[in-house]
């Protein structure tokens, strides 16, 4: 219990992010030497071989602070969508364009967000750490975002609205249409954030990027991150697309060098790697079908999961998924419990080539098997 004078309530009750187990702290707590980690959307391949080059090169270098401005990084982004540099911020991860846009445009203590439950735990995280008032709206049928109810949930106190697309943990996306009728709705003050961290392996048809309905709402922050399919999580490189106004705006509350000098080499020749970014979603496709065909034959042990647009699938369990967790990890398969959004029968799984996917799917099967057979007991 934290001493009630050191931090206010929205702190204390604050529950902290929590990420995927790490391989080596598996290996340290049950000595295993084989070990895939399924947890954390990683990309299998690896980082992008022209990224990895251009680090390379820059490592003699880290003596020296990186550039402020990111410039090249800016221009990259700007050469790579077509827009003004001044449409263009960049961040250590897109993480933190969705903490400078909370701390940038929503008043400590007096505004509200609105945020559908079971999106990216971030969201509400940075909101509460603002004091804001977070307005929790319920998905709809098939764990999908309801936008008619995250508008009615909308009132004169809102300040901002979160919407990834597609969505993470539950997998699934917005239509265009749906997303261009709910900007077209919600009042011109409201500054929404479209999260696109999973955009390239999106391949519903009715899908559309929100970077091209810019025109369709004023204050819309467009996120992308080279975290998943160009394999570069631990390089931290995000950006955000918006107009000058609100990126000046954001600018001002930007940490300095916030962008390492790794990630500012690392983006430019990643965004230029079309031969990675192809093969990343063709294994990632491949993947998904090896999972869901393993999971299809474990259909008689309860599983269930929602169809996916991203590189990831949510799992159902019959049992509860902290328990199928924790045996998963005597197998050497480390998996996401989903606890923690309030969904505690179910599991998130990363995709990954055939092999691991099928290593993922016995392992699962020997875990299941023995817990309902204890449960039936």
């Amino acid at each position: 219990m934290t001493s009630p004078d050191l931090v206010g309530p929205h702190i204390e009750t604050l529950k902290p992010y929590v990420p995927g187990k790490p391989i080596e702290e598996l290996r340290r707590e049950l000595g295993l030497d084989d070990i895939i980690k399924l947890a954390s959307n990683e990309n299998p391949l690896g980082p992008s071989p022209k990224a990895v080059e251009a680090i390379e090169q820059k490592l003699s270098g880290l003596h020296i602070y990186p550039d402020g401005a990111a410039h090249d990084m800016v221009q990259a982004v700007s050469d790579y969508h077509e827009v003004p540099r001044e449409e263009v911020i960049t961040g250590n991860g897109s993480d933190e364009i969705l903490t400078m846009a909370v701390r940038t445009f929503c008043e400590y203590g007096r505004d509200s967000a609105v945020i559908s439950k079971y999106s990216f735990a971030a969201y509400g995280i940075r909101c509460q750490s603002h004091n804001l008032d977070v307005r929790w709206v319920p998905m709809d049928e098939g764990l999908k975002f309801d936008l008619d109810a995250m508008a009615e949930a909308i009132d004169e106190t809102t300040k901002i609205v979160f919407i990834a697309n597609p969505n993470n943990p539950t997998g699934t996306y917005v239509s265009g249409e749906a997303l261009r009728g709910f900007l077209q709705e919600i009042p011109d003050r409201v500054v929404v954030l479209v999260d696109e961290a999973y955009h390239q392996y999106v391949e519903a048809e009715d899908y559309e990027s929100a970077v091209e309905m810019r025109d369709v709402h004023e204050r819309l922050i467009v996120t992308r991150t080279l975290s998943k399919c160009y394999g570069l999580a631990g390089a931290r490189a995000g950006y955000g697309l918006s107009t000058p106004e609100l990126i000046g705006c954001m600018n001002k509350v930007r940490e300095p060098f916030n962008c390492n000098a790794v990630a500012q080499v690392a983006l430019p020749a990643a965004l230029s790697d079309e031969e990675f970014v192809d093969r990343s979603v063709e294994v990632n496709r491949e993947g998904r079908r090896a999972l869901e065909a393993g999971l299809k034959t474990l259909g008689t042990l309860g599983v269930e999961w929602v169809p996916s647009q991203t590189n990831f699938l949510l799992v159902k369990m019959p049992v509860e998924g902290r328990r199928v967790f924790d045996a998963m990890l005597h197998k050497g398969v480390i998996v996401r419990p989903m606890a923690g959004y309030g969904l505690d029968k179910w599991l998130r799984i990363s995709l990954a080539e055939e092999e691991k996917m099928q290593r993922c799917v016995g392992a699962l099967k020997d875990v299941l098997e023995t817990l309902t057979s204890e449960v039936k007991l």
